[in-house]
């Protein structure tokens, strides 16, 4: 079949995927970095969204033989403008307005057929694709840029500080008089606790109740280690899709769990209560010049009398991904469950652990490096502070998680859960696996049962800014971008398009 403008549509032979359009408003998806306030995004993303249904309303008013195909309908319309606009905003603040005011003129001047051109082709990214035979190939990454020029460049890629408290971040210290009243508080609670895994109340006795030596209430914990999906829609059926378990297949709310663990655990992750436990710390000024240029860090946490708590810490230099630190970490309180399955730390780790000993390397009986271990998490904070300076850049996925483990401040963050973000905005996050994966074409995080490698993870995140730096600095040579002696030049700047007057939303 053929559209108006003489294009071939789709072959009729190829069905195209059922795709129901989601239920959205058309208000600008969240951005932890908007690159204009919100009144000016909305505008703008209104006037997108009137030159889209315009153009929409033109094919459906059309005598096109196709026109059911191209036509969207009004929530269609809405999650489009959306995803063009979110698409403009992820990119530079600087030509925010330009880019997405030039997109608006466009649309405006837009025939019918160049239209309907664009509709064919995003009808054809739905159309199923080949899967090729065996292993995809890992993605090579190539930046066109030195290790030093990289380096100099991976402090654009850093997060701001304003407003990362709404998601998890803790930027600066709590107060006394925060402190003092979390105190009251957990006194008062008598160590009772909520289970992290089954919900269950459990009172908690850190040094051990003294009548049986018990460190915990409620005997064993029941509890699915998985959360609950809903499985993929078989083509042609409309059968239910109910939420199931991915540890053991159960329909939710018909098991109460597939896993027994020895005790309940809990995990606090109010920046007031952490404190109490082991106090926050900023990053202290450096004035060594041999730490590397850039850090990816990466940390393991188990559960103890107090709560979720640092077992493990591991330090790459980047971009090389040399390790610089890689130590297990002594709880401060009494271990209850090391939640190996995620964290990757077993109990035989700790009894073949050594004594950390800067620049010393022990072998295990079967010739593999046996880890080195320090006594508290505040001897881990105090190696990983050796390794940075205030503005190091500070590698990781979900940061958030491993600051708040190891009680640090540090200013200069760069998270790949942010610089990846997910379309919807936050507080929805991409994992660690699917990035790779879909960028790198890389499998990590295979070890299934035994869990994580954190020395993997920090390489990972590390990898995935390498990759990003790629993307950015190849779209700034087209810009115009030149770099010279470590150092990158900004292209002569053009006037922006003229733009009718009543198109340009008041600054």
């Amino acid at each position: 079949m053929a559209n108006g403008s003489g294009s071939p549509l789709p072959a009729k032979t190829v069905p195209l995927p059922k795709v129901k359009a989601p239920e959205e408003s058309l208000n600008p998806r969240m951005l932890l970095n908007p690159p204009a306030s919100h009144p000016i995004r909305l505008r703008l993303l209104t006037m997108l969204h009137e030159q889209m249904t315009r153009l929409n309303d033109q094919v459906k008013r059309s005598d096109d033989p196709s026109k059911a195909a191209l036509t969207l309908s009004s929530p269609e319309l809405i999650t489009q403008a959306l995803d063009e606009e979110f698409q403009i905003a992820k990119g530079s603040s600087a030509v925010y307005q330009n880019l997405i005011k030039s997109r608006i003129v466009v649309l405006k001047k837009m025939k019918v057929p160049i239209w309907k051109e664009e509709r064919i082709k995003k009808i054809a990214e739905r159309l199923p694709k080949a899967v090729p035979d065996g292993p995809i190939a890992s993605t090579p990454i190539v930046t066109d840029l030195t290790p030093a020029e990289e380096i100099a460049f991976v402090p654009r890629l850093a997060a701001r500080q304003e407003g990362l408290s709404r998601h998890g971040y803790v930027t600066a210290m709590p107060t006394e008089t925060e402190l003092e009243t979390a105190r009251k508080g957990v006194e008062s609670a008598q160590g009772w606790e909520q289970c992290d895994r089954c919900n269950t109340r459990f009172q908690v006795f850190p040094g051990r109740r003294e009548e049986d030596g018990a460190l915990t209430s409620g005997g064993q914990c029941t509890y699915h280690w998985a959360k609950p999906r809903r499985p993929e829609r078989v083509t042609g059926s409309n059968e239910p899709r109910d939420l199931k378990y991915a540890c053991c297949d159960e329909t939710l709310g018909t098991s109460t769990g597939c896993t027994k663990a020895d005790s309940h655990v809990f995990k606090t992750s109010d920046p007031k209560r952490l404190a109490l436990v082991m106090p926050f710390e900023t990053t202290p000024v450096s004035n060594r010049n041999d730490i590397p240029g850039a850090v990816c860090f990466d940390c393991e946490m188990g559960y103890s009398t107090l709560g979720m708590e640092l077992i493990r810490l591991t330090a790459t230099a980047w971009p090389d991904g040399r390790e610089v630190l890689d130590i297990l970490v002594r709880p401060l309180g009494e271990v209850l469950d090391l939640n190996s399955r995620f964290s990757g730390v077993w109990p035989e780790d700790y009894a073949d652990a050594v004594p950390y000993d800067k620049g010393s390397q022990q072998a295990a009986a079967d010739g593999t490096p046996r880890l080195q271990i320090v006594d508290s998490p505040l001897k881990a904070r105090e190696l990983l502070f050796e390794l940075l300076g205030l503005e190091t850049p500070l590698i990781g996925h979900a940061l958030e998680n491993d600051l708040n483990a190891a009680r640090i401040l540090h200013p200069t963050i760069i998270d790949t859960a942010l610089l990846f973000p997910h379309h919807r905005g936050l507080p929805l996050r991409f994992g660690l696996k699917m990035l790779m994966k879909k960028h790198l074409g890389r499998d990590i995080q295979m070890g299934g049962s035994r869990g994580h490698d954190s020395k993997e993870d920090a390489r990972a995140a590390g990898d995935l800014v390498r990759f990003r730096i790629g993307e950015m600095w190849r779209r700034m040579k087209g810009e115009g971008w030149t770099k010279r002696d470590g150092e990158f030049f900004p292209p002569v700047p053009i006037e922006p398009p003229v733009m009718d007057t009543e198109m340009v939303p008041a600054e």
